[in-house]
Protein backbone atom coordinates (compact mmCIF):
# COMPACT_ATOMS: atom_id res chain seq x y z
CA UNK A 1 0.00 0.00 0.00
CA UNK A 2 1.69 3.34 -1.09
CA UNK A 3 1.82 6.23 1.44
CA UNK A 4 -1.01 8.01 -0.09
CA UNK A 5 -3.12 4.76 0.51
CA UNK A 6 -2.31 4.64 4.32
CA UNK A 7 -4.87 4.50 6.89
CA UNK A 8 -4.27 7.45 9.73
CA UNK A 9 -5.66 5.84 12.97
CA UNK A 10 -6.73 6.47 16.16
CA UNK A 11 -6.78 4.10 18.54
CA UNK A 12 -8.37 4.15 22.33
CA UNK A 13 -8.29 1.49 25.23
CA UNK A 14 -8.77 2.62 28.91
CA UNK A 15 -5.56 0.43 29.96
CA UNK A 16 -2.38 2.08 28.88
CA UNK A 17 0.17 0.40 26.95
CA UNK A 18 2.94 1.68 29.86
CA UNK A 19 2.59 2.09 33.31
CA UNK A 20 4.63 4.96 35.31
CA UNK A 21 5.03 4.86 38.45
CA UNK A 22 3.61 8.18 40.47
CA UNK A 23 6.26 10.72 41.13
CA UNK A 24 6.31 12.91 43.80
CA UNK A 25 7.95 16.00 45.38
CA UNK A 26 10.39 16.13 48.28
CA UNK A 27 7.40 16.70 50.37
CA UNK A 28 5.46 13.71 49.23
CA UNK A 29 2.89 15.69 46.69
CA UNK A 30 1.99 13.77 43.68
CA UNK A 31 3.91 16.28 41.20
CA UNK A 32 2.72 16.29 37.24
CA UNK A 33 3.94 14.01 34.69
CA UNK A 34 6.62 15.89 32.01
CA UNK A 35 4.23 16.84 28.86
CA UNK A 36 6.12 14.60 26.69
CA UNK A 37 8.56 11.80 26.32
CA UNK A 38 10.03 9.70 23.69
CA UNK A 39 10.23 5.88 24.53
CA UNK A 40 13.74 5.22 23.19
CA UNK A 41 14.83 7.59 26.12
CA UNK A 42 13.11 5.53 28.92
CA UNK A 43 14.29 2.42 30.67
CA UNK A 44 11.43 -0.46 31.01
CA UNK A 45 11.55 -1.24 34.55
CA UNK A 46 12.68 2.07 36.27
CA UNK A 47 10.50 4.14 34.16
CA UNK A 48 7.82 2.38 33.02
CA UNK A 49 6.38 -1.45 32.94
CA UNK A 50 3.98 -3.07 30.40
CA UNK A 51 0.59 -3.18 31.52
CA UNK A 52 -0.46 -6.46 32.19
CA UNK A 53 -3.70 -8.16 30.06
CA UNK A 54 -4.80 -9.06 26.69
CA UNK A 55 -5.79 -5.78 25.65
CA UNK A 56 -2.96 -4.09 25.77
CA UNK A 57 -1.06 -7.39 24.72
CA UNK A 58 -3.10 -7.16 21.51
CA UNK A 59 -3.15 -3.81 20.37
CA UNK A 60 0.40 -3.06 20.72
CA UNK A 61 1.72 -5.85 18.26
CA UNK A 62 -1.31 -4.83 15.85
CA UNK A 63 -0.47 -1.37 15.57
CA UNK A 64 3.27 -2.41 14.87
CA UNK A 65 2.49 -5.12 12.23
CA UNK A 66 0.18 -2.84 10.41
CA UNK A 67 2.73 0.38 10.14
CA UNK A 68 5.61 -2.48 9.27
CA UNK A 69 3.14 -3.32 6.21
CA UNK A 70 2.51 -0.15 5.37
CA UNK A 71 -1.49 -0.44 5.99
CA UNK A 72 -1.45 2.50 8.84
CA UNK A 73 0.52 5.77 8.53
CA UNK A 74 -0.34 7.98 11.42
CA UNK A 75 -1.36 5.73 14.90
CA UNK A 76 -2.22 7.92 17.70
CA UNK A 77 -3.53 5.73 20.74
CA UNK A 78 -5.36 7.67 23.39
CA UNK A 79 -5.78 5.93 27.11
CA UNK A 80 -6.13 6.44 30.89
CA UNK A 81 -3.40 6.93 32.58
CA UNK A 82 -2.85 9.15 35.71
CA UNK A 83 0.74 8.67 36.03
CA UNK A 84 1.79 8.69 32.62
CA UNK A 85 3.49 11.85 30.49
CA UNK A 86 0.92 13.66 28.28
CA UNK A 87 2.37 12.08 25.10
CA UNK A 88 4.69 9.52 24.72
CA UNK A 89 6.31 9.27 21.18
CA UNK A 90 7.66 5.73 19.58
CA UNK A 91 8.38 5.41 16.20
CA UNK A 92 5.75 3.50 15.26
CA UNK A 93 2.79 5.50 16.88
CA UNK A 94 1.87 7.95 19.45
CA UNK A 95 0.98 7.27 22.60
CA UNK A 96 -2.27 10.23 24.13
CA UNK A 97 -2.89 9.89 28.14
CA UNK A 98 -5.60 11.35 29.54
CA UNK A 99 -5.97 11.95 33.46
CA UNK A 100 -9.13 12.33 35.47
CA UNK A 101 -8.96 13.76 39.17
CA UNK A 102 -8.60 10.92 42.08
CA UNK A 103 -11.53 11.88 43.61
CA UNK A 104 -13.67 11.31 40.07
CA UNK A 105 -11.55 7.84 40.16
CA UNK A 106 -13.27 6.03 42.84
CA UNK A 107 -16.69 6.24 41.28
CA UNK A 108 -15.79 5.60 38.00
CA UNK A 109 -14.75 2.86 38.94
CA UNK A 110 -17.47 1.60 40.51
CA UNK A 111 -19.58 1.91 37.49
CA UNK A 112 -16.88 -0.12 35.89
CA UNK A 113 -17.05 -2.86 38.27
CA UNK A 114 -20.40 -3.09 37.96
CA UNK A 115 -20.27 -3.51 34.68
CA UNK A 116 -18.02 -6.00 34.28
CA UNK A 117 -19.32 -8.21 37.03
CA UNK A 118 -23.07 -7.82 35.75
CA UNK A 119 -21.77 -9.11 32.23
CA UNK A 120 -20.19 -12.10 33.82
CA UNK A 121 -23.35 -12.83 36.05
CA UNK A 122 -21.97 -11.85 39.28
CA UNK A 123 -24.30 -8.46 40.19
CA UNK A 124 -27.56 -9.06 38.08
CA UNK A 125 -29.91 -8.86 40.79
CA UNK A 126 -27.52 -5.81 42.60
CA UNK A 127 -30.07 -2.74 43.37
CA UNK A 128 -27.59 -0.53 41.92
CA UNK A 129 -27.09 -2.81 38.60
CA UNK A 130 -30.72 -2.04 37.27
CA UNK A 131 -30.22 1.97 38.33
CA UNK A 132 -26.66 2.32 37.25
CA UNK A 133 -27.57 4.76 34.16
CA UNK A 134 -29.70 6.93 36.73
CA UNK A 135 -26.88 6.60 39.16
CA UNK A 136 -24.63 9.62 40.33
CA UNK A 137 -21.57 7.36 39.79
CA UNK A 138 -22.55 7.36 36.72
CA UNK A 139 -22.09 10.53 35.79
CA UNK A 140 -18.19 9.92 36.56
CA UNK A 141 -17.89 6.99 33.73
CA UNK A 142 -19.58 9.38 31.34
CA UNK A 143 -17.15 12.12 31.94
CA UNK A 144 -14.35 10.20 32.11
CA UNK A 145 -16.01 8.85 28.48
CA UNK A 146 -16.68 12.47 27.58
CA UNK A 147 -12.82 13.32 28.52
CA UNK A 148 -11.50 10.83 26.44
CA UNK A 149 -13.88 11.41 23.20
CA UNK A 150 -12.64 15.26 23.68
CA UNK A 151 -8.83 14.52 23.12
CA UNK A 152 -9.37 12.24 20.37
CA UNK A 153 -11.55 14.64 18.34
CA UNK A 154 -8.73 17.36 19.27
CA UNK A 155 -6.55 14.95 17.63
CA UNK A 156 -8.74 14.27 15.40
CA UNK A 157 -8.33 18.02 14.30
CA UNK A 158 -5.11 18.14 13.90
CA UNK A 159 -4.66 14.38 12.00
CA UNK A 160 -7.51 14.13 10.15
CA UNK A 161 -7.86 10.10 11.48
CA UNK A 162 -9.53 8.00 8.60
CA UNK A 163 -10.84 5.45 11.50
CA UNK A 164 -11.58 5.14 14.67
CA UNK A 165 -10.88 2.24 16.69
CA UNK A 166 -12.17 1.55 20.29
CA UNK A 167 -11.49 -0.91 22.83
CA UNK A 168 -13.74 -2.69 25.27
CA UNK A 169 -16.83 -1.58 27.54
CA UNK A 170 -14.87 0.85 29.26
CA UNK A 171 -15.38 3.27 26.05
CA UNK A 172 -18.81 2.15 24.95
CA UNK A 173 -20.21 5.92 25.13
CA UNK A 174 -17.47 7.28 23.12
CA UNK A 175 -18.29 6.32 19.82
CA UNK A 176 -21.34 8.07 20.10
CA UNK A 177 -19.44 11.59 22.03
CA UNK A 178 -17.48 11.62 19.18
CA UNK A 179 -19.82 12.97 17.25
CA UNK A 180 -18.41 12.35 13.34
CA UNK A 181 -19.57 10.34 10.17
CA UNK A 182 -16.04 9.19 9.95
CA UNK A 183 -15.78 5.30 10.29
CA UNK A 184 -15.93 3.96 13.82
CA UNK A 185 -14.69 0.34 14.80
CA UNK A 186 -15.26 -0.97 19.15
CA UNK A 187 -14.35 -3.96 20.12
CA UNK A 188 -16.06 -6.39 22.52
CA UNK A 189 -13.36 -8.06 24.96
CA UNK A 190 -15.43 -9.67 27.44
CA UNK A 191 -17.78 -12.24 27.64
CA UNK A 192 -21.48 -10.83 25.56
CA UNK A 193 -23.81 -12.41 27.78
CA UNK A 194 -27.15 -10.76 26.87
CA UNK A 195 -29.22 -12.58 29.45
CA UNK A 196 -26.86 -11.21 31.92
CA UNK A 197 -27.95 -7.48 30.96
CA UNK A 198 -30.49 -5.77 33.43
CA UNK A 199 -33.33 -4.80 31.06
CA UNK A 200 -33.26 -1.65 32.53
CA UNK A 201 -29.85 -1.09 30.66
CA UNK A 202 -30.86 -2.18 27.37
CA UNK A 203 -32.04 0.90 25.52
CA UNK A 204 -28.92 2.86 26.37
CA UNK A 205 -26.44 0.07 25.65
CA UNK A 206 -28.32 -1.04 22.05
CA UNK A 207 -27.45 2.97 21.84
CA UNK A 208 -24.43 3.55 22.09
CA UNK A 209 -23.53 0.06 20.31
CA UNK A 210 -25.38 1.46 16.84
CA UNK A 211 -23.43 4.43 17.29
CA UNK A 212 -20.44 2.00 15.78
CA UNK A 213 -20.32 1.49 12.10
CA UNK A 214 -18.96 -2.31 13.29
CA UNK A 215 -18.35 -4.24 16.43
CA UNK A 216 -15.68 -6.84 16.71
CA UNK A 217 -16.53 -10.07 19.11
CA UNK A 218 -14.25 -13.10 19.60
CA UNK A 219 -16.85 -15.95 19.61
CA UNK A 220 -20.02 -17.29 17.67
CA UNK A 221 -22.20 -17.17 20.74
CA UNK A 222 -21.13 -13.56 21.71
CA UNK A 223 -22.14 -12.90 17.56
CA UNK A 224 -24.95 -14.35 18.20
CA UNK A 225 -25.81 -12.66 21.27
CA UNK A 226 -25.16 -9.00 20.47
CA UNK A 227 -27.34 -9.81 16.87
CA UNK A 228 -29.98 -10.36 19.45
CA UNK A 229 -29.83 -7.77 22.08
CA UNK A 230 -30.54 -5.58 18.67
CA UNK A 231 -27.25 -4.28 17.63
CA UNK A 232 -28.17 -3.15 14.22
CA UNK A 233 -24.59 -2.70 12.10
CA UNK A 234 -21.87 -4.89 10.88
CA UNK A 235 -20.87 -7.92 13.18
CA UNK A 236 -17.41 -9.56 12.71
CA UNK A 237 -15.74 -12.44 14.77
CA UNK A 238 -12.25 -12.39 14.97
CA UNK A 239 -10.41 -14.34 17.70
CA UNK A 240 -7.65 -12.36 19.92
CA UNK A 241 -4.43 -12.99 18.75
CA UNK A 242 -0.45 -13.19 20.35
CA UNK A 243 2.84 -12.01 18.65
CA UNK A 244 4.18 -15.75 18.95
CA UNK A 245 7.75 -14.07 18.42
CA UNK A 246 7.43 -12.51 21.71
CA UNK A 247 7.92 -15.57 23.84
CA UNK A 248 10.97 -17.22 24.52
CA UNK A 249 11.93 -20.45 25.27
CA UNK A 250 14.84 -19.95 27.88
CA UNK A 251 17.56 -22.40 28.51
CA UNK A 252 16.83 -25.69 31.17
CA UNK A 253 19.02 -23.80 33.33
CA UNK A 254 17.38 -20.40 33.47
CA UNK A 255 14.29 -22.14 33.89
CA UNK A 256 15.13 -24.17 37.11
CA UNK A 257 16.56 -20.88 38.48
CA UNK A 258 13.57 -18.91 37.79
CA UNK A 259 11.00 -21.44 38.87
CA UNK A 260 12.97 -22.37 41.91
CA UNK A 261 12.64 -18.25 43.13
CA UNK A 262 8.59 -19.22 43.37
CA UNK A 263 9.66 -22.72 45.77
CA UNK A 264 9.39 -24.97 42.50
CA UNK A 265 11.67 -28.12 43.49
CA UNK A 266 13.37 -30.08 40.71
CA UNK A 267 11.57 -33.56 41.36
CA UNK A 268 8.01 -31.26 41.43
CA UNK A 269 5.36 -32.09 38.95
CA UNK A 270 3.99 -28.40 38.28
CA UNK A 271 0.47 -27.42 36.99
CA UNK A 272 0.46 -23.61 36.58
CA UNK A 273 -2.50 -21.65 36.41
CA UNK A 274 -1.77 -18.03 34.51
CA UNK A 275 -4.28 -15.26 35.64
CA UNK A 276 -4.63 -11.87 37.89
CA UNK A 277 -5.92 -12.74 41.35
CA UNK A 278 -9.45 -12.31 41.27
CA UNK A 279 -12.15 -14.61 42.15
CA UNK A 280 -13.76 -14.34 37.99
CA UNK A 281 -10.24 -15.91 37.57
CA UNK A 282 -11.54 -19.11 39.76
CA UNK A 283 -7.87 -20.16 40.81
CA UNK A 284 -9.95 -21.70 44.44
CA UNK A 285 -10.73 -24.82 41.42
CA UNK A 286 -7.49 -25.47 41.06
CA UNK A 287 -6.53 -25.59 44.78
CA UNK A 288 -9.93 -27.93 45.57
CA UNK A 289 -9.19 -30.09 42.70
CA UNK A 290 -5.28 -30.77 44.21
CA UNK A 291 -6.68 -32.03 47.75
CA UNK A 292 -8.43 -34.37 46.40
CA UNK A 293 -4.93 -35.81 44.07
CA UNK A 294 -2.83 -34.68 46.56
CA UNK A 295 -3.04 -38.61 48.19
CA UNK A 296 -1.97 -40.13 45.26
CA UNK A 297 0.29 -37.44 43.53
CA UNK A 298 2.24 -36.04 46.20
CA UNK A 299 4.89 -34.09 43.73
CA UNK A 300 2.44 -32.56 42.43
CA UNK A 301 2.49 -28.42 42.60
CA UNK A 302 0.34 -25.48 41.60
CA UNK A 303 1.55 -22.68 40.68
CA UNK A 304 -0.68 -19.86 40.65
CA UNK A 305 1.23 -16.78 38.22
CA UNK A 306 -0.08 -13.17 38.19
CA UNK A 307 -1.18 -10.59 40.39
CA UNK A 308 -3.67 -7.55 39.88
CA UNK A 309 -4.62 -5.74 36.43
CA UNK A 310 -4.20 -2.52 35.70
CA UNK A 311 -7.64 -1.29 37.74
CA UNK A 312 -6.16 -2.55 40.33
CA UNK A 313 -2.35 -1.58 40.69
CA UNK A 314 -1.05 1.54 42.38
CA UNK A 315 -0.14 2.61 39.09
CA UNK A 316 -3.56 2.27 37.54
CA UNK A 317 -6.93 3.20 39.32
CA UNK A 318 -6.14 1.70 42.67
CA UNK A 319 -9.27 -0.45 42.75
CA UNK A 320 -7.30 -3.67 43.61
CA UNK A 321 -8.97 -7.08 45.03
CA UNK A 322 -5.83 -8.90 44.30
CA UNK A 323 -4.60 -8.87 47.76
CA UNK A 324 -7.93 -10.18 49.55
CA UNK A 325 -7.87 -13.10 46.76
CA UNK A 326 -5.02 -14.30 47.08
CA UNK A 327 -5.05 -14.51 50.82
CA UNK A 328 -8.60 -15.89 50.83
CA UNK A 329 -6.56 -18.49 48.03
CA UNK A 330 -3.36 -19.37 50.51
CA UNK A 331 -6.14 -19.99 53.82
CA UNK A 332 -7.73 -22.15 51.48
CA UNK A 333 -4.79 -24.16 50.89
CA UNK A 334 -3.53 -24.37 54.16
CA UNK A 335 -7.16 -25.34 55.12
CA UNK A 336 -7.63 -28.51 53.11
CA UNK A 337 -4.07 -29.60 54.26
CA UNK A 338 -2.20 -28.68 50.89
CA UNK A 339 -0.95 -24.76 51.89
CA UNK A 340 2.97 -26.35 50.94
CA UNK A 341 1.60 -27.11 47.59
CA UNK A 342 -0.17 -23.87 46.01
CA UNK A 343 2.65 -21.71 45.12
CA UNK A 344 2.30 -17.81 43.80
CA UNK A 345 4.75 -15.84 41.92
CA UNK A 346 2.66 -12.09 42.17
CA UNK A 347 3.73 -10.19 38.99
CA UNK A 348 6.18 -11.94 36.39
CA UNK A 349 8.45 -10.59 33.47
CA UNK A 350 7.44 -12.02 30.20
CA UNK A 351 11.04 -14.00 30.39
CA UNK A 352 10.03 -15.30 33.93
CA UNK A 353 6.20 -16.09 32.52
CA UNK A 354 7.93 -18.26 29.66
CA UNK A 355 10.03 -20.34 31.94
CA UNK A 356 7.05 -20.70 33.78
CA UNK A 357 5.14 -22.40 30.57
CA UNK A 358 8.33 -24.47 29.53
CA UNK A 359 8.45 -25.75 33.19
CA UNK A 360 4.82 -26.78 33.22
CA UNK A 361 3.52 -30.19 32.84
CA UNK A 362 0.42 -28.92 31.86
CA UNK A 363 -1.88 -25.68 32.16
CA UNK A 364 -4.96 -24.85 33.50
CA UNK A 365 -7.53 -21.89 32.84
CA UNK A 366 -10.13 -22.07 35.29
CA UNK A 367 -11.95 -19.11 34.83
CA UNK A 368 -15.63 -18.80 35.63
CA UNK A 369 -16.32 -16.39 32.80
CA UNK A 370 -13.64 -15.29 30.50
CA UNK A 371 -13.92 -13.49 27.20
CA UNK A 372 -11.00 -15.34 25.66
CA UNK A 373 -8.52 -16.61 27.47
CA UNK A 374 -5.20 -15.69 25.97
CA UNK A 375 -2.88 -18.28 28.04
CA UNK A 376 -4.18 -21.53 26.46
CA UNK A 377 -2.55 -19.91 22.93
CA UNK A 378 0.44 -19.28 25.11
CA UNK A 379 -0.13 -22.62 26.66
CA UNK A 380 0.15 -24.17 22.79
CA UNK A 381 3.15 -21.74 22.08
CA UNK A 382 5.17 -23.40 24.58
CA UNK A 383 3.51 -26.91 23.65
CA UNK A 384 2.18 -27.72 27.04
CA UNK A 385 -1.17 -29.34 27.43
CA UNK A 386 -4.05 -27.43 28.72
CA UNK A 387 -7.83 -28.03 30.54
CA UNK A 388 -9.80 -24.67 29.79
CA UNK A 389 -12.78 -23.83 31.68
CA UNK A 390 -16.08 -24.32 29.08
CA UNK A 391 -17.12 -20.83 30.06
CA UNK A 392 -14.04 -19.26 28.04
CA UNK A 393 -14.35 -17.93 24.98
CA UNK A 394 -11.31 -19.81 24.20
CA UNK A 395 -13.19 -22.95 24.35
CA UNK A 396 -14.42 -22.29 20.83
CA UNK A 397 -11.14 -23.71 19.61
CA UNK A 398 -11.05 -26.86 21.88
CA UNK A 399 -11.93 -30.00 20.42
CA UNK A 400 -11.96 -31.64 23.87
CA UNK A 401 -9.52 -34.86 23.78
CA UNK A 402 -8.04 -33.60 20.84
CA UNK A 403 -6.44 -30.34 21.37
CA UNK A 404 -7.54 -29.45 25.11
CA UNK A 405 -9.40 -30.90 27.82
CA UNK A 406 -12.62 -29.12 28.76
CA UNK A 407 -14.48 -28.69 32.16
CA UNK A 408 -17.44 -27.02 33.75
CA UNK A 409 -15.52 -24.61 36.61
CA UNK A 410 -18.97 -25.29 38.80
CA UNK A 411 -17.72 -29.07 38.96
CA UNK A 412 -14.66 -29.87 41.13
CA UNK A 413 -14.98 -33.06 40.88
CA UNK A 414 -14.82 -33.27 37.03
CA UNK A 415 -11.63 -30.81 36.91
CA UNK A 416 -9.84 -33.35 39.36
CA UNK A 417 -10.52 -36.48 37.07
CA UNK A 418 -9.03 -34.28 33.83
CA UNK A 419 -5.67 -33.52 36.04
CA UNK A 420 -5.52 -37.04 37.15
CA UNK A 421 -5.67 -38.25 33.19
CA UNK A 422 -2.82 -36.23 32.22
CA UNK A 423 -0.84 -37.08 35.48
CA UNK A 424 -1.15 -40.65 34.67
CA UNK A 425 -0.67 -39.65 30.78
CA UNK A 426 1.83 -37.05 30.00
CA UNK A 427 3.82 -38.67 27.09
CA UNK A 428 0.58 -40.05 25.57
CA UNK A 429 -2.68 -38.05 26.13
CA UNK A 430 -0.38 -35.19 27.07
CA UNK A 431 1.36 -35.00 23.65
CA UNK A 432 -1.26 -35.65 21.95
CA UNK A 433 -3.55 -32.31 23.26
CA UNK A 434 -0.04 -30.51 22.84
CA UNK A 435 0.50 -31.44 18.55
CA UNK A 436 -3.56 -30.27 18.65
CA UNK A 437 -2.85 -27.46 20.39
CA UNK A 438 -0.14 -26.31 17.95
CA UNK A 439 -2.70 -26.62 14.82
CA UNK A 440 -5.46 -24.48 17.12
CA UNK A 441 -2.86 -21.88 17.98
CA UNK A 442 -2.32 -20.91 14.28
CA UNK A 443 -5.73 -19.14 14.64
CA UNK A 444 -4.23 -16.52 16.58
CA UNK A 445 -1.49 -15.33 15.48
CA UNK A 446 -0.47 -11.99 14.54
CA UNK A 447 0.08 -13.42 11.29
CA UNK A 448 -3.87 -14.52 11.32
CA UNK A 449 -4.97 -10.90 13.10
CA UNK A 450 -3.20 -8.35 10.36
CA UNK A 451 -4.62 -9.89 7.63
CA UNK A 452 -8.55 -9.93 9.44
CA UNK A 453 -7.70 -6.59 10.74
CA UNK A 454 -6.24 -5.08 7.30
CA UNK A 455 -9.29 -6.68 5.58
CA UNK A 456 -11.92 -5.20 8.29
CA UNK A 457 -10.36 -1.98 8.14
CA UNK A 458 -10.37 -1.36 3.87
CA UNK A 459 -13.67 -2.15 4.44
CA UNK A 460 -15.26 -0.10 6.65
CA UNK A 461 -13.15 2.74 5.00
CA UNK A 462 -14.42 2.24 1.94
CA UNK A 463 -17.99 1.52 3.02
Amino acid sequence: MSAEQQLDICVNTQTPLLLFPPVTGSEGVPSRPPESARLEQLEEGVDYTFSPGGVTRMVYPLIRRLHEDQLIGQAHWVSLNPFGPREVRTPAFTLHNVAIAPERLAAYGNVKETIWGTVHGLRRDAPESADLFWSDDFSEYAYYNRLTAEKIRALDATYDFDVFYIHDFQQLAIGDMLGTLKPKLYRWHIPFAAKEIPPAWRSAMTAYLNSYDAVVVSTDRYQAQLEEFGYTGRIVKLYPFVDETEYTMPPADEVAATCARFGVRPEDRLVVVVGRMDPMKGQDRPIRALAKLAGAHPDVRLLLVGNGSFSGSKAGLGLSKAAQWRAELERLAVELGIGDRVLFSGHVSQRDLDACYERAEFTLLSSIQEGFGLVVVESWIHGKPAIVSKRAGVAELVKHRKNALLYDPEDVEALADQMALLLADPRGLGQRLAEGGAVAMRKCTIEAAARAESLLLEEVVNG
